[in-house]
């Protein structure tokens, strides 16, 4: 094996196109391993584990490390990182590229759009947003790393322009039957929804549309909107939205957990509404997702359906697509892993990209035992790379990990499909779950948060998890009772 490092002072491409480089690369003849990244320090803690030697650098230069099979694959490899960079169509050196236009006011100048999605560094969404607000528009941000003083003052300047601010952080939304972000394929309906969550409101319209029940409109907010902090301020204005939409006959509100207090603020607010609003507000004594899109379907008249789920044992009938049972797959078609003692403690590691179904399932789990849970998708986690929904290293990493502890009595996930996501989730996790299943043993139950409209196709990528060994299910809280169930099995 041969190792081929270099830093590229002031190369600059997004996270998002230096994943397919690395991709790109390393499906050369040849290479071992390749990564293309920023030299952020999260990424070269991964480099650094990865076992490459990575000389002095800033989060201003890219790194370029390859692992070759022979010395004679490193001519191929760079062209192909010089091709695969060339492609993106992004600065790859310290030279100036003109690009016009270079600001949201100049890029609005002649345009009679009405919103504005922004998706730059955190550092630089302030200034972007304020020019759309500036210039008369919505604006979506969908940034993460934002500084919260800055998301109270856009907010505060757009409540009194009767404008919405949406973000930051904002993965998720539907305006005018377009998804934004990491959106989910639905059928338009009578549903509006208004999002302090991304993963929440895909749960919901996933679950929704499994019952046959479309969406209007999903109006993301961000995950700090009902804190004490901002208070509410998008929320207000897109319940407001959605109540003046003829084509909105129902508004859930969905949330990580809130502040009670701005909680009781909006709730109180939705009564003075003309169309009826229910809440998918996460936290102690409020229902699960699940059951929040149970309560929407009563409240349309629409009976609840048997939710969707594959591969699964014992009392869980299996299904291979919505409401159609199938026997049981014969034993030589199943995964069959290697024994392991069961453990002790029975603990449930939860990896997740989705930040609300994360603390969905920390919410279910309670604090009575020493379960862990990791949301992938943390801002901490984010900074100079790709979301996890987009690139699956750090949680692939987490997961050999998390099988290797003897502790682990089962490992919980996440798949969350949709526009702007891994277009093949299941082509990197499933090969992992197989590994898991043949090295240690260890039961892996997953939730599947999608469509069969959606890219990816939710009974694809659910049947290819299943047959690696996975229990799967629509619902993420059927998913985490289910671990529960099989955490305490093993004891």
């Amino acid at each position: 094996m041969t190792d081929h490092v270099e830093i590229r002072p002031g190369a600059y491409a997004d996270s998002v196109s230096l994943l397919q480089v690395s991709r790109d690369v390393a499906a050369v003849p040849g290479v071992v391993a390749a990564q293309v990244a920023m030299a952020t320090p999260l990424n070269l803690e991964v480099l650094d584990g990865m076992g490459f030697a990575i000389p002095d650098s800033t989060p201003n230069d890219m790194v370029v490390a390859l692992r070759l099979a022979e010395p004679d694959a490193l001519d191929p490899a760079l062209a192909a990182v010089a091709a695969a960079l060339a492609a993106t169509g992004r600065r790859t050196d310290d030279s100036e590229r003109s690009v016009p236009p270079r600001t949201t006011r100049s890029a609005l100048r002649g345009t009679d759009a009405d919103l504005v999605l922004v998706s730059v560094p955190g550092q630089y969404a302030f200034v972007e947003a304020m020019d759309a607000l500036d210039a008369g528009r919505d604006v979506m941000v969908f940034s993460d790393n934002v500084p919260l003083a800055q998301e109270v003052a856009l907010k505060r300047v757009a409540a009194d322009r009767g404008l919405l601010v949406m973000g930051p952080d904002c993965g998720t939304a539907m305006v005018g039957g377009v998804g934004l972000g990491f959106a989910n394929t639905t059928a338009p309906g009578p549903v509006g929804i208004v999002a302090a969550s991304g993963t929440g409101c895909q749960q919901l319209m996933c679950l929704l549309d499994s019952a046959g029940v479309g969406v209007a409109a999903a109006l993301g907010v961000g995950g700090h909107d009902l804190g004490d902090e901002v208070g509410g301020l998008s929320t207000r204005t897109a319940l407001q939205r959605l109540d003046q939409d003829p084509a909105v006959e129902y508004i859930v509100v969905v949330s990580k957990p809130p502040a009670a207090a701005v909680a009781a603020e909006i709730e109180k607010l939705a009564e003075s509404l003309s169309t009826p609003v229910g809440f998918a507000l996460l936290g102690p004594g409020r229902p699960d997702l699940t059951a929040a899109a149970e309560q929407v379907l009563a409240a349309l008249g629409i009976d609840t359906p048997q939710w969707p789920t594959w591969g699964t044992t014992n009392s869980v009938v299996e299904q291979v697509a919505p409401f159609e049972t199938v026997a049981e797959r014969p034993p030589q078609d199943r995964q069959q892993p290697s024994s392991r003692p069961p453990s002790e403690s029975g603990l449930i590691r939860g990896l997740f990209v989705g930040g609300t179904l994360a603390s969905e399932a920390a919410q279910i789990m309670g604090s009575s035992a020493e379960h862990t849970v990791v949301d992938f998708g943390d801002d901490a986690l984010t900074q100079g790379r790709a979301h996890p929904m987009i690139d699956p290293t750090l949680r692939l990493d987490h997961l050999a990990r998390a099988a290797a502890d003897p502790d682990t009595a089962v490992l919980l996930l996440d798949v969350v499909l949709g526009h702007g996501a891994e277009p093949d989730p299941a082509a990197a996790l499933a090969p992992a779950i197989e590994q898991v299943r043949k090295e240690h043993g260890l039961p892996v139950v997953t939730s599947c948060v999608g469509t069969e409209s959606d890219p990816q196709g939710l009974t694809r990528q659910a049947e290819r998890l299943a047959a690696a060994g996975a229990e799967v299910y629509l619902s993420n809280a059927a998913a985490t009772r289910r671990a529960i169930e099989l955490a305490g099995a093993s004891k």
